[in-house]
């Protein structure tokens, strides 16, 4: 797969396969793809847990407040993703420029991660919901969670959906001197 045909294939996964194992050299190359992701000043203001077995159901439980999230019960893993501090370059750029690069980077970190495992033909979730306080004490972090993503196999009839996305128009724009 190109990059173009991996991101038109990659879609939220919400219905997983949960007998279906992931198999460890799949594992091995996201955490690969997400070790090489850019980050401000080569910082990796991140750290990634790999939650699996009970693990994985009790943040999927960490998840699940007011309704939510009811699939990720159903995936085999969990990634934690939780953030760490800048690297002194960072951190001065950041406070000199008023941007958070942390959350740039691990937006870009969850990128890799989600067209990694769709290479690797697995489904991901990227979950904003879930009780951070929880999560921590479960995985036994000292660092504010930021994302959990959900990943497995989709089930069979987890079909590829339209994506609804803005025209070019709307997104992109020439200028020229």
């Amino acid at each position: 797969m190109n990059f173009t045909e991996i991101a038109k294939a990659r879609q939220s996964c919400r219905s997983y396969a949960p007998d279906r194992e992931v198999e460890r050299e799949k594992i091995e190359a996201i955490l690969e793809a997400a070790r090489l992701s850019p980050s401000a000043s080569n910082g990796q203001p991140y750290h990634v847990t790999v939650c699996e077995k009970g693990a994985a159901k009790d943040v999927a439980r960490a998840t699940q407040e007011l309704g939510m999230n009811k699939f990720s019960s159903d995936a085999p893993i969990l990634l934690v993703i939780t953030e760490e501090p800048y690297v002194k370059t960072a951190a001065f750029g950041a406070k000199l420029k008023k941007n958070d690069y942390r959350s740039i980077d691990i937006g870009i970190l969850s990128a890799y991660i989600t067209a990694e495992a769709t290479a690797q033909g697995l489904g991901t979730c990227i979950l904003g919901w879930f009780d951070g306080e929880k999560i921590k004490n479960i995985c036994k972090l000292d660092e504010a969670v930021r994302l959990v993503i959900t990943l497995g196999y989709p089930k069979e009839d987890d079909k590829l959906r339209e994506k609804k996305r803005k025209n070019e128009d709307e997104l992109f724009s020439f200028i020229e001197y």
